[in-house]
């Protein structure tokens, strides 16, 4: 294949003729490929798999990280301990092209590697990598680490996404008509082009647009303007044209406010983060419209097809065999990791998702007497899993982690999972009978995980934010805590009626629907998966993009 003359390598569907270039930190393409972190990630592979079942005319620009994000493992008290390997891949390709581009006022050699359709049924995909011999040491550390703690690297990682990716497409000769930056680290990229069009912005807005995940302000990242004008992050532009454009006049440069200000059209990832996004940035000027278009998950990598061939044949018989195979599927790796036989029959909760404090992982501990209870109830009984990967210099949410850990030794129907990845995000969904998500409202901009959870037979009960509004019908295809006043109610406040109500439906609808009406029960996990399957599948997701965001 010529690289330097690029041209797509399967014929595009008509529906989809503008030509994308789609710029992520992070892609969840294949548990062989450990270059994501969590929800970004899963949902911009679930994007690239769906442009190619599609056949769009659209490219993924990522990073090759040699240590990926990192390893988790345990130390000999089973509490966490992050490690980092090297990673190699054998299917992807040098593609042969090598070019400098400016970080930190000095030239970087940049390597490409091409990730071809057929590997893994993706959209053309090329991933950037500093990791060659011409470089000094601190600049091949640059692609090391997935979200690097050290700030300077941190920008360098942006620089290389943005300036890096949108020089690829030049060095191909690749034109593409919109620049698609999945959340503000890829911006670098819109001042690149700014400076090849002659600092002409309406020319840079007509090819940018942004997809914003932050539901706060305080979530979007700020660094200082003198420290990212000093590593190349603005291509040229002085500190005054830089604070022109974005338009604050303190020394903290805003990515998402200025991406906003760069763009031609920007969407939050459910209906509901639309509005807290427009309420958000609304009290700034000159910036675009948001709109909203829901995240979603790829139906065909992710749901259970003789689970989905059961229901649709009425064999409830074969339906109920082919979960609790699945059930015992998980319960080996769970055996494996931590000693506890679980049983099929029983009715197994998993929380699964990235540590973080707004998500609160332990919520369900906070009334240890409840717990403790829920736990121990011969009539019904209850197993419970956690799995999630904290931010290795998050120290709260590791202590989250290890505290789990900690109460998990006093239980033998009560387990924490290490290597949340791909595989086992999978095999989670697919031998959970409930799936447990309680971000804080309205903390949570989509929350994908609970999508392919349906997928697989696993009822959600959730905290009514994100992506639920839009789906959940409550005890008909998931469960749902009512909303409280949560504006106007305290952390402390807002906690306790969550865990209260998350109690209330576990213990007087659920548990019981799932022991003393198994056809019931049944009924809800179908529903569910007929509501998924096609509101949330990443092709209908991929389509409203180019329906809404690119074709102008």
């Amino acid at each position: 294949m010529d690289f330097k003359n690029f041209s797509m390598p399967y014929s595009i569907n008509p529906d989809y003729a503008q030509k994308v270039a789609y710029f992520s930190m992070e892609f969840a393409i294949d548990q062989a490929l450990k270059i994501y972190s969590g929800g970004l990630g899963f949902l911009a592979g679930s994007h690239m798999k769906s442009a190619y079942n599609l056949k769009q005319d659209i490219v993924g620009i990522g990073i090759l990280w040699k240590f990926g994000y990192y390893d988790q493992a345990r130390n000999h008290d089973q509490t966490l301990q992050p490690t980092w390997t090297r990673k190699m891949y054998s299917f992807l390709q040098d593609m042969g092209i090598m070019y400098q581009i400016e970080i930190h006022s000095a030239p970087v050699w940049v390597k490409v590697y091409y990730l071809a359709p057929e590997i893994f049924h993706t959209a053309p995909m090329f991933f950037l990598s500093t990791d060659v011999p011409e470089n000094d040491h601190v600049s091949k550390t640059i692609c090391h680490r997935l979200y690097d703690a050290n700030e300077s690297t941190k920008l360098a990682q942006y620089i290389l996404l943005g300036k890096g990716g949108a020089k690829l497409l030049d060095m191909m000769n690749f034109e593409r008509d919109v620049y698609h930056l999945n959340e503000a680290h890829g911006l670098p990229a819109a001042f690149y082009l700014l400076k090849k069009f002659g600092g002409d912005l309406e020319k840079v807005k007509e090819k940018l647009v942004f997809t914003t995940h932050t539901p706060e302000e305080a979530g979007n990242e700020k660094h200082n303007i003198f420290m990212c004008h000093d590593m190349s992050y603005f291509s040229g532009l002085s500190i005054d044209e830089v604070k022109t454009i974005e338009g604050v006049e303190d020394d903290r440069f805003n990515h998402s406010l200025c991406a906003l200000r760069m763009a031609r059209i920007a969407n939050g990832v459910s209906q509901l983060h639309g509005v807290v996004s427009r309420a958000m940035w609304s009290k700034y000027s000159k910036i675009c419209e948001i709109k909203a278009i829901t995240n979603a998950q790829e139906y065909k990598y992710w749901a259970d097809k003789p689970l989905y061939q059961s229901k649709d044949e009425d064999d409830s018989t074969m339906f109920d065999f082919r979960k609790k195979h699945l059930k015992k599927r998980l319960f080996k790796i769970v055996a494996d990791q931590t000693g506890n036989l679980f049983d099929s029959n029983v009715f197994t909760i998993v929380w699964a998702r990235r540590f973080a404090g707004y998500k609160r992982a332990d919520l369900l501990l906070h009334d240890k007497e409840r717990f403790e209870k829920l736990l121990n109830n011969p009539k019904y009984p209850v197993q419970i899993i956690w799995a999630g990967k904290p931010y290795p210099m998050d120290y709260s949410a590791i202590s989250t982690f290890n505290g789990l850990v900690e109460e998990s030794k006093n239980y033998k129907n009560m387990a924490v999972l290490t290597g949340y990845e791909l595989a086992l995000s999978k095999s989670m969904k697919q031998g959970s009978d409930l799936w447990l998500n309680n971000p804080r409202v309205p903390r949570e901009a989509s929350g994908t995980s609970g999508m392919s959870a349906a997928m697989n037979g696993s009822v959600n009960l959730s905290t009514d934010d994100g992506w639920i509004p839009e789906f959940a019908k409550h005890g008909e295809n998931s469960f749902v805590v009512p909303k409280a006043d949560y504006e106007n109610m305290s952390v402390y406040d807002q906690d306790n009626y969550d865990l209260g109500k998350l109690y209330e439906i576990l213990e007087n609808e659920i548990i019981p629907m799932y022991y003393d009406r198994p056809a019931e029960w049944r009924k809800v996990q179908q529903t569910a998966m007929d509501d998924v399957k096609i509101a949330f599948n990443s092709d209908r997701m991929a389509d409203e993009y180019y329906k809404q965001i690119y074709i102008k």
